[in-house]
């Protein structure tokens, strides 16, 4: 290990996707300097390392979902030394369905600072080549392996308006869009996009029946991000006639003038104010 500083500190290390030259000067920096390299796995990081001609001179350690639980105490007993620990993953930002959330947490609850070089994501990646709504969206990670489990989550999430984005491994993505396709309906938007950065890279934009079906006939394989089209908004019910009369008295009652009180209503229920003036003065 390195010098020894007062504080140590943990950074998390965005990884290329797959392509090696989405690497950034910071990360190389943090493989070069650090005093312990906590990796998913450490032969495709020495990998990487070679493919960035960077010198890890570092110690290397394993650090994955089969011995975090085990690792993380040790790693806090290095930071609380004073060394800096850099956690990189197979690809993107540790903690995001990979391996880190409770490195980091540990190391907060122990007064340790953390920081990031900030790197490629798989998730705002796929959301951009999707060519579907990204400016409210919610990521779900992988959905639950078995498939009543499955079905079960996606009928929770049938109505949900933001664009969804999954992660699913290639021997259920034909199971995973069947059951997509049932609980959201077969035409709803949807792009898989499959070995991201990487020299196959490909994205398939359909609705989710076709999709299901290519991915059936196809047999995708690598890693898969799969982003869906949230649910279209449900339209308020329209009220009576009586209800809207009724409305409208109310809103002139609290001092809206009727103009006013017509317009209201009619953004309340979706309707066109001309709708509502008709109903009011008929």
């Amino acid at each position: 290990m390195g010098e020894m500083s007062e504080v140590g500190r943990l950074v998390l290390l965005g990884a290329p996707l797959g392509n090696p030259a989405d690497a950034s000067a910071r990360f190389r920096e943090m493989l070069a300097t650090a005093d312990v390299i906590a990796a998913e796995d450490t032969r495709r990081l020495s990998r990487l390392a070679r493919d960035l001609d960077v010198t890890v001179p570092g110690r290397i350690v394993s650090y994955f979902e089969g011995n975090e639980e085990r690792r993380t105490p040790e790693l806090v007993e290095v930071l609380a030394a004073g060394y800096t620990i850099a956690l990189v993953t197979d690809g993107g930002m540790p903690s995001v369905s990979d391996p880190g959330y409770r490195l980091v947490r540990a190391a907060i609850d122990a007064g340790i600072p953390v920081t990031a070089a900030p790197g490629p994501s798989a998730v705002t990646t796929a959301l951009a080549l999707s060519g579907l709504p990204c400016d409210r969206f919610c990521f779900e990670g992988f959905l639950p392996r078995t498939p009543a489990a499955r079905r079960s989550r996606l009928r929770a999430l049938a109505a949900e308006e933001r664009t969804l984005v999954l992660f699913e491994a290639p021997h259920r993505i034909a199971g995973a869009l069947a059951d997509l396709a049932a609980a959201f309906g077969p035409d709803r938007p949807a792009a898989l996009c499959r070995e991201l950065t990487k020299t196959y890279e490909e994205v398939v934009r359909r609705p989710l029946g076709e999709l299901a079906e290519w991915a059936a006939a196809g047999d995708p394989r690598g890693e898969i991000t799969l982003v869906v089209a949230g649910a279209p908004p449900v339209a308020a019910a329209r009220p009576d006639d009586e209800t809207l009369r009724a409305e409208v008295a109310e809103r002139e009652a609290a001092g809206l003038s009727r103009r006013d009180a017509i317009t209201e209503v009619a953004a309340a229920y979706g309707l066109r104010r001309r709708e509502v003036y008709a109903v009011v003065h008929s």
